[in-house]
């Protein structure tokens, strides 16, 4: 039997999911992204679990796609295959996407894909040893997994074309700089500050946190407008859930919510 690439652990409400194929540098074969889209399905479906933490076993994240195996379907103009009640891992489909939040650490190596990860994510701490890089360019074929949109959308035109073009190393500083990364924290202390957050956000309102997430992605996907139209309606069954109820009669109660 093969070995699983992908390590799962539940801490409270929180899922930990870590990239487990350390001795070839968390290289994405086939077998760890049909697994790490299982994972994610697994986390959208369990209602105990409020959060994901994605982060990656030994010194490096991911040193990038396991480009024989993944060409056959490049040249066929499509993505590989992912199981039956699996999410996209690169959150490229807005119907197969993650609805609850994702915080994501990184360490070592972050190539290709790993920045493409890191970018369908929603928040993202960095070891200060990380090195960055999209190499695409490199290799005769370029980003599909997102990073050509969303480096843009986050980053800003000529910042995102200045690594997406160039193919060169950016150091973790330089990320957090740019609004890559959120956080830069010591090498060896990144999974625990990504926990942390991730503690944090589980401990909030689920109902809150998911309205929150679906509506900054509606708009990034679809625009201001399409954004503020939603606002209103969705609130009304916001305020409608037990969730509400609770948050109003923790301020009421002058005590920490219980959700």
């Amino acid at each position: 039997m093969t070995a699983s690439r992908i390590s799962l652990e539940t801490r409270g409400h929180v899922l930990l999911i870590g990239l487990d194929r350390a001795a070839k540098r968390n290289a994405f074969d086939l077998q760890m992204y049909a697994e790490l889209g299982s994972a994610l399905g697994g986390l959208q479906r369990d209602e105990q679990l409020r959060c994901g933490l994605l982060f990656a076993h030994g010194p490096h994240f991911t040193g990038g796609i396991e480009l024989p195996q993944w060409l056959p379907y490049f040249r066929d103009g499509r993505m590989p295959p992912l199981p039956d009640g699996a999410l996209d891992p690169l959150a490229r489909e807005a119907g197969r996407t993650l609805v609850k939040p994702l915080v994501i650490a990184v360490q070592g190596w972050c190539l290709t894909i790993g920045i493409e990860l890191l970018l369908a994510a929603d928040i993202r701490v960095a070891a200060d040893d990380t090195r960055f890089a999209q190499i695409e360019v490199k290799r005769g074929i370029y980003p599909v997994g997102g990073a050509t949109v969303r480096l843009v959308q986050e980053l800003g035109w000529g910042n995102a074309m200045r690594w997406l073009l160039t193919g060169d190393e950016c150091s973790a500083l330089e990320a957090h700089r740019i609004g890559l990364v959120q956080a830069v924290v010591p090498a060896g202390e990144q999974f625990s500050s990504a926990l942390a957050l991730a503690e944090t956000i589980a401990r909030q309102s689920p109902v809150g946190v998911q309205a929150t997430l679906a509506s900054a992605r509606l708009a990034r996907r679809e625009g201001e407008r399409a954004a503020f139209e939603r606002m209103l309606p969705d609130l009304q069954q916001v305020v409608a859930s037990d969730d509400a109820l609770e948050g109003l009669k923790a301020f009421i109660e002058r005590r920490e919510p219980r959700f």
